[in-house]
């Protein structure tokens, strides 16, 4: 084999783990099945959902989370407005969605770089607290967009994780109103962590 076969056959070996080096998102989740809150969501006359924010110390990217907060207030309006209506009893929770990981490729990096760009992932945690401080649940969510998938379709994947993520804890919220039953993390098997 000569000189020049030999450099070519390493430099696709070189490029193909680059490759699937930068697909993996290092965003990962602990749970398939969140457990079931302290108690049924009814028992409380008033439900306050907070902004988006930030885990302590993480730089999340501030258009992601306000993609997440606006899709969270989309899903949850009709049924806050109708819950926030029930006769006072003197109890409120207060929910405070927390991003805890990110990692979101942007559109132009999908158009110049496609599924080399890596995957992205995205963990979201719900602080679910009573007006005393005392916890409720503190639900987790997971989602990815594969970098393969996502790199043909140019961040079209990428966007549309930040919605499915608000989906599912949107979701377990009304799930968990009448009856305390928990719900999907949005992870597999291999996204545990």
């Amino acid at each position: 084999m000569n000189q020049f076969v030999r450099n070519m056959l390493l430099a696709v070996m070189v490029l193909g783990t680059v490759m699937l080096q930068g697909c993996a998102t290092r965003v990962k989740a602990s749970l398939l099945q969140n457990p079931p809150p302290a108690e049924a969501f009814s028992s409380f006359a008033r439900i306050q959902i907070k902004p988006v924010v930030a885990a302590d110390g993480k730089k999340i990217n501030v258009k992601a989370m306000a993609k997440i907060q606006q899709n969270i207030e989309k899903d949850m309006a009709t049924q806050l407005a109708s819950w926030n209506q029930r006769p006072e009893n003197g109890r409120s929770l207060v929910i405070t969605p927390v991003v805890e990981e990110l990692e979101f490729t942007r559109t132009a990096s999908r158009v110049f770089f496609g599924p080399m760009a890596g995957s992205s992932g995205v963990l979201l945690r719900l602080q679910i607290r009573d007006t005393d401080g005392k916890e409720i649940a503190n639900p987790e969510f997971f989602q990815r967009a594969d970098a393969w998938a996502a790199g043909f379709v140019l961040g079209v994947h990428d966007n549309i994780m930040l919605t499915r993520i608000a989906n599912l804890a949107s979701r377990y919220v009304i799930a968990n109103f009448s009856q305390a039953v928990g719900g999907p993390t949005g992870a597999d098997t291999r996204a545990i962590n």
